[in-house]
Order: C-alpha cells, then structure tokens, then sequence
C-alpha cells in the first residue's frame, strides 16, 4: 500500500492514491482491532515483523542489520516479557531501535491505542497554509503547516502568495511544519528562486536490496515571485522533517535568513509497515541529499543564522525586517487575506456516512471509490469490518475541519466508541484517500 507524504507524520494515516511527484512510496499500515494485552506469541510474531521490515526496507542495510539484531536479542533476553500493553510494548521497541539507529523517523506504535490523556488542539490549516498576512511597512507573513502533496499543495500556497504579491519582504513561519511531501518543499522554494535551479534529492533504497534510486526536485515556474525580496525564515525545535527540508534549502541556496531555534533534526523519508495485532512501524527508506551540500540535516537540525527562542522568533524577524515589534501574528497584522475554509467539501459528509456503513455492513459501496482506494479498501475490508461492527451504532458525525491533506476531518461518534477520521475528494467526487479510523478517548 502506498502513503501521502514520505517526509511527514500525520496524526491520520491514510489509504491514499500515489501522490503526484512523489519518490517511492512506502506501505501504510491497516489499523486493526487488537486485543487489550498482547501474548508472549504475539510480541515474538511482531519482533519477527520488525526485524525482517528493518532489513529489507531501511535505508542503511548495516545499521538495519545491527536495529533488527538488537529488538531480536532482546526478544531472546524476556526484556518484553512483561510488556502485554501494546502502547508500552511500542514505546520500548522504539527506545531500542533509537539506541542503535539514532533515526528520528523511525518508530513503533500502536494503530488502535487511544491518545494518552486530552488531545492536544492542533492548527487547521487548508492545503497546508495555515494564513497569510499584511503587516505595516510593506511585510508580508505567512505560516505553512505542512507540505501535502503538490496537487492539494500548490492551490492554496498559490492563493495566498497572490495575496502577498508586492510584499517588500516576506516572513514564511514553519516554527509548527512536521513535514510532508518533496516536491511540495521545492515548489515553495520556487517561489524565491529562479525556475531551474536543483533543490533537492531523495535517495531511496529498492526493497529487499542494496539497490538505490535517486529522484530530484528543482524549482519550476510560479505564478507570482519573490526572488530579490528579504526572506525571513521562522523555526522551532518542533520544525521537523520536510519542514526542516524548506529552512535547510533556504539556508543552502542562500537565499534567506532563519530565525529561531534549532529544528528538530530528522531528514529520512518514511513508510509505514504493519506489524499485526495493530502494531506499525515508521521504518526510513531513504535519506535526503541538497543540491549544495550534497547531504542533509539529519540528527543535527538545521541552525538559523539567528538564534532566539522560537516565541521570541517573529518579534525578531520583523525587528530586522524593519517592521514594527510583535510577539504574535495576531497583534502584527493589519490584514489577514488567507484563512482555511470552515465549511466541509460538498459531498464529503454524504460520501463517509456511506462509507462507515459499508465498513459496518461488510458490503462497502465501491462505486464511491476511485480505483485504487477501492482495491486497498477491498484489501483491509475483513478487519474494517469487525472493527466498525464492534462500534455499534453511527450516533452523529462533527466537521472538525480541513485536514492536513487537505481533505475533511469528521468525529465520528458511535454506541461503543468515538474515532476521528478523514476523506478526501478526487476531481470527481470519488473518495481518492480515506484515513484509517483513529480512537478518541471517551468524552
């Protein structure tokens, strides 16, 4: 199965179409029912999983032989013996594969565990921009979320760079961007760049081998420019993956001024592997390679130019942008001229509601469908089918908002059990991605 995003960690997993321009995609795993502990047989059969994903898929077969020996020895040793907890179990899976792989990417999780605790709100942006601003004297502001891909990419960033046009300089804030898609990176770096230039390039190893293929993005035209304006790049410890890929072009190609703290340092390009009994790895099969320093940021971060604490990060830029100090978006603009929709696509309600009940029933519609969700769908539908049948009753549906592929988000409340999900729309009307259905804690 194929993913969205190779350089991102969404809060939904989805069953998408390839996207466009992106470099080998990985599998998405299937969230499955579980039971509430997992038996001895069943961490042995996950361990195995693991290991055999590491050492067919991992970017560095040397590295992926000594992760995989390491979970394998430990299985051996009983250090996850008490472990019956599926959250647990993942979160020490993912402290051995760190000691040894030092890859920020890479983790085990449970796919049906509840978030620990409250969810943390996070910001909707639409098609990754979460808004644009005019600020006094000329500076024009804009906070990019995450990079989807291209083609739910490049309308939004496209509306509000129009809106920036004239702008004498330009402030692009990614102090909250967990990544997202290569090519989505570079068309942003093509608006501050002349078409042409080489960016970047992701190296990824053929499965099951030693193999490698090399995909390369370069800047292409856009619809407005602003090469020659001041760029002032925002950054925060929580920058990470494609987000830091943007600060780490910028920086390479010289063509800006980063402002805040040191990213988060994590360059490899991910998929996602189920493990079984709802366990999942992120497993990196490629690495990143800038066109200038022909290597990356990984474990490192990338440093701005000028270091503060990211609160302190947009105060600064427009100190030495000239402008008038603020602490906040809010207070520094004189007008905002792009802001995510807040309605739900027409027909993305209508077309879940469908959905669930032919999870429920274990007759889906496939018609909704564009080919290729059909066919994963038809894949995953066995353990669909239990786990929306154990839901009960659907009770009501909320719009939450966009999503951060630019589709819908839907809580879905059901007689045994809450769970978040998202859909997106093709061109027309067919569900081209569905995510996988996450579980919320009671209200």
């Amino acid at each position: 199965m194929k993913h969205f995003s190779i350089l991102m960690l969404s809060v939904l997993l989805y069953l998408p179409v390839a996207a466009e321009g992106q470099a080998r995609p990985g599998p998405v795993g299937m969230a499955v029912p579980r039971a509430a502990t997992l038996t001895a047989t069943e961490r042995q059969d996950i361990v195995a999983k693991l290991a055999s994903a590491l050492r067919d898929r991992y970017v560095f077969p040397d590295v992926a032989e000594k992760t995989a020996a390491k979970v394998q020895a430990g299985l051996a040793a009983g250090d996850y013996a008490a472990l019956d907890d599926p959250s647990a179990f993942a979160a020490r899976l993912t402290n051995d594969l760190a000691g040894v792989a030092h890859d920020k990417h890479m983790k085990v999780m449970s796919l049906m565990a509840p978030p620990a605790g409250p969810m943390r709100p996070r910001p909707r942006g639409e098609g990754g921009v979460l808004r644009a601003d005019h600020i006094a004297g000329g500076i024009g502001y804009i906070e990019v979320l995450g990079f989807p891909p291209p083609m739910i990419f490049k309308p939004a960033l496209d509306r509000a760079m129009a809106a920036l046009a004239g702008s004498r300089a330009l402030i692009i804030d990614v102090r909250r961007n967990g990544g997202g898609s290569p090519p989505s990176v570079s068309y942003l770096v093509s608006y501050l760049v002349a078409p042409g230039r080489p960016i970047n390039t992701i190296v990824s190893r053929t499965e099951k081998t030693n193999d490698y293929i090399r995909e390369s993005f370069a800047s292409e035209a856009t619809p407005t420019s602003f090469v020659n304006v001041p760029i002032y790049v925002l950054t925060s410890k929580d920058t990470f993956s494609g987000g830091e890929e943007f600060a780490y072009d910028v920086q390479a190609l010289k063509i800006g001024t980063l402002i805040g703290d040191v990213t988060g340092g994590g360059a490899n390009p991910v998929g996602m592997v189920e493990l079984g009994n709802g366990m999942a790895a992120m497993i990196p099969f490629g690495r990143a390679e800038n066109a200038v320093t022909g290597t990356n940021w990984e474990g490192r971060g990338v440093k701005p130019e000028i270091v503060v604490p990211a609160a302190d990060a947009l105060r600064t830029a427009l100190m030495t942008a000239g402008g008038k100090p603020a602490t906040d978006i809010a207070t520094a603009s004189a007008e905002r001229v792009f802001a995510p929709r807040s309605a739900p696509l027409p027909g993305s309600e209508d077309a879940l509601r469908r959905i669930v009940a032919g999870y429920a029933s274990g007759v889906p519609d496939y018609t909704l469908m564009a080919p290729a969700a059909a066919a994963q769908v038809r894949d995953a539908l066995p353990a669909l089918h239990t786990q929306f049948a154990a839901l009960g009753a659907l009770q009501s549906m909320t719009f939450e908002g966009p999503d951060p592929l630019g589709g819908d988000e839907y809580r879905l409340h059901f007689a045994q059990g809450n769970v978040m999900m998202a859909l997106v729309l093709g061109p027309q009307g067919k569900v081209a991605a569905i995510s996988t259905p996450m579980p919320l804690p009671a209200p």
